[in-house]
């Protein structure tokens, strides 16, 4: 019997892959050990592939053929159109993969509907991240759709041809729909996984063009798998952030950047201030040694990644975050009335539980979210968030790229971040805007609230440099390797006694910085290049020391917050939400115990040596424990734990680790199987 390949004209490992995924139903060969296909069974592959051969060798393709506006249109936006002149002109030399650097907020979605045309001399593969990117690139991508982009600029007037787009799902999507299509949107995951359902299908001349969102992530496996499958296509991957921690390079060079500066003078995204609390004293103690430290030694110490740890976890510096957050949230409100939110991010599941307690004890209505979380109570959630039921969401790992919601625009952090890339990926959730093209706006600012122990400003640093194409900087965070040891979120139990515990904090001031530093000769540049009209630009009528004098009376105008103090808080929510963060912490630190013990939640080995929670699993047997030692610490009976006041709570709270070690101990103690 002939080769089956020779019968669908794709190769005998592409056919396995079928076989895999039960595409194909292979069997043996009477009287060997060998498998085949039958010619009925693969003559439907066959038709569908040498369909999409043809598909893709179409002599004139709309890319080419229709009248589209784009780099004359005024209703495309400025780095839209300079990126479709860079990727043009490159193509029509090179083949060369390519980047294109663009701020969140500034029409990425824009960019990726425009760049084909006159370029692409076939289809276009979109491929994002993850589910919540596709679905917002394929309602753009539609033309059904009234509000697609190419309809609500104006780029084209006939839609009678095209431009169509398929999504590749798992359920309503097949080869034909892309055959029919000019535009096929996807996720890498449904694309290129281990399944490989989708890849094997088209040939290798299939796409003359593959757009990459997020294109940071381009060096992972499965991008690799992508590439080799279509070695001809022309690769253009864009990003806020070309560079990643792990010390990767993303595929391609970076042939286009569209500053922030720029798109926040243009009014495209918010214009963003730094404000940093800042101790006139911090009290703490570390391996036993108890001292004082002035804000200079806090600054010198946050150096080092115990400092930053201990100052991320303190309850004390947490709360001093929480405050400056809530009041600058106050103050975007109080200008126009509009209802700003705040984004926070905690290290673990655990923390985000403890600043959300720290936001409702100050009347802030506040959630945690986080990717453990049941799909339903994420969607509750969020739901909450975009209607303004709530004022703060807390998130751990969550609410990253593509998360798109302009009410968010205060960014409290109360984590260290490891590199650059996630700072920027964080601070760009408060980065869109509320009122389109309205620079001025009040409503059209953002604030990113820290603790200067943390360390956080020193990314924002690095993040301006990078506004400024400092290729000194970009080469060192390119050539740099993640330097573990910070926070990461993972969903382990973890202790919150080790290491540096802080007794005490005054705050002595907030340390205010704005991305548009009036004092920086650069930001100036950007500004008075700005078109004002008429072929005048902004320097033609303003002198730069005018125009400095000018900026700095706005931001002191926009951001009259000195107050250092804490807000009030009322005795009987401290006391309430005290004893919340004591219950919600008790579990996670009996989780702990069993994970130290070498136990599973669900076994009974607990009930066996400590008759008291017998017939109980081990679970419910070390939380029934560890809240019975809770209580001797507390000295209260069982069923009071509503007496204790806020003190006698926060004091539980941070012996609670302890506790769970005397848990854990006594139960070793009793048996050796435990």
């Amino acid at each position: 019997m002939a080769e089956a390949a020779d019968y669908i004209g794709v190769s005998k490992d592409t056919l396995r892959r079928w076989d895999a995924v039960g595409r194909l139903k292979s069997v043996r060969r009477p009287g060997s050990g060998y498998r085949f296909y039958r010619r009925p069974d693969l003559e439907p592959f066959r038709l569908e592939y040498r369909r999409a051969e043809q598909a893709a060798e179409e002599p004139e393709h709309i890319f080419q053929s229709l009248p589209v506006d784009i780099e004359s249109n005024s209703q495309i936006r400025e780095p839209q159109q300079g990126a479709h002149r860079a990727v043009r002109t490159h193509f029509q030399v090179s083949n060369e993969p390519v980047i294109l650097q663009i701020p969140v907020g500034c029409g990425k979605t824009g960019v990726m509907a425009t760049l084909p045309f006159g370029v692409a001399k076939g289809r276009t593969l979109v491929i994002t991240p993850n589910l919540t990117i596709r679905t917002g690139v394929a309602q753009a991508l539609d033309i059904s759709n009234p509000k697609n982009f190419w309809r609500r600029t104006g780029a084209i007037h006939d839609f009678s041809a095209g431009p169509f787009r398929a999504v590749l799902d798992g359920v309503d999507a097949n080869l034909h729909d892309c055959n029919a299509s000019h535009f096929v949107v996807t996720n890498i995951h449904q694309l290129a996984s281990s399944a490989d359902r989708w890849l094997p299908q088209f040939p290798p001349n299939y796409f003359d063009m593959i757009l990459i969102d997020e294109g940071h992530h381009n060096v992972a496996p499965s991008w690799a798998k992508v590439y080799e499958r279509f070695p001809a296509a022309k690769v253009i991957s864009l990003t806020a952030t070309p560079f990643r921690s792990d010390g990767s390079r993303p595929v391609g060079k970076v042939i286009y950047r569209y500053p922030f500066t720029r798109a926040m003078v243009k009014g495209y995204i918010k214009q963003i201030h730094s404000r940093n609390v800042a101790p006139s004293e911090l009290s703490f103690t570390y391996r036993d040694d108890t001292k004082r430290h002035s804000l200079e030694e806090v600054m010198a110490l946050r150096e080092q990644a115990w400092f930053r740890k201990g100052v991320a976890l303190a309850p004390e510096c947490n709360r001093h975050i929480v405050d400056a957050s809530i009041k600058y949230l106050q103050e975007l409100r109080e200008r126009s009335g509009f209802r700003h939110q705040i984004i926070a991010v905690g290290c673990s599941v655990d923390h985000a539980r403890q600043i959300r307690s720290l936001y409702e004890e100050r009347g802030v209505r506040a959630h945690e979210i986080y990717g453990e979380m049941d799909r339903d109570k994420q969607d509750a959630v969020l739901t909450n968030l975009r209607t303004g039921k709530l004022d703060c969401i807390v998130q751990v790992q969550m609410l990253g790229e593509g998360f798109d919601h302009p009410p968010l625009s205060v960014a409290a952090i109360f984590r260290p971040f490891a590199s650059l890339s996630p700072y920027i990926q964080f601070v760009g959730r408060v980065m869109r805007v509320v009122h389109e093209a309205k620079p001025d706006h009040p409503d059209n600012n953002a604030f990113v609230v820290s603790h200067v122990g943390l360390n956080t400003d020193a990314h924002w640093d690095d993040f301006r440099e990078l506004d400024f194409d400092d290729q000194a900087m970009v080469k060192k965070w390119l050539e740099a390797e993640d330097q573990s040891g910070e926070e990461t979120g993972a969903g382990e139990p973890r202790r919150f006694d080790v290491g540096m515990l802080v007794d005490n904090e005054i705050i002595g001031s907030f340390i205010n910085r704005s991305f548009l530093d009036p004092e920086d000769d650069r930001v100036l540049d950007e500004m008075l290049d700005h078109e004002v009209g008429g072929g005048l630009r902004l320097r033609d009528l303003v002198k730069k020391d005018q125009l400095r004098e000018t900026l700095r009376r706005k931001q002191q105008e926009s951001s009259p917050v000195i107050d250092v103090g804490e807000l009030p808080v009322q005795p009987q929510a401290r006391r309430v939400q005290a004893r919340k963060r004591l219950s919600q912490r008790t579990g996670s630190v009996a989780a702990r115990i069993l994970k130290d013990l070498g136990l599973s939640p669900h076994g009974r080995e607990v009930g066996k040596c400590d008759k008291t929670v017998a017939g109980r699993d081990n679970r419910a047997a070390v939380t029934s424990l560890l809240n019975k030692a809770i209580n001797e610490h507390l000295g209260i009976l069982p069923g009071r734990r509503n007496d204790p006041d806020a003190v006698n709570n926060e004091d539980a709270l941070s012996a609670l680790d302890m506790l769970g070690d005397r848990v854990r101990d006594a139960l070793k103690g009793k048996n050796g199987n435990a």
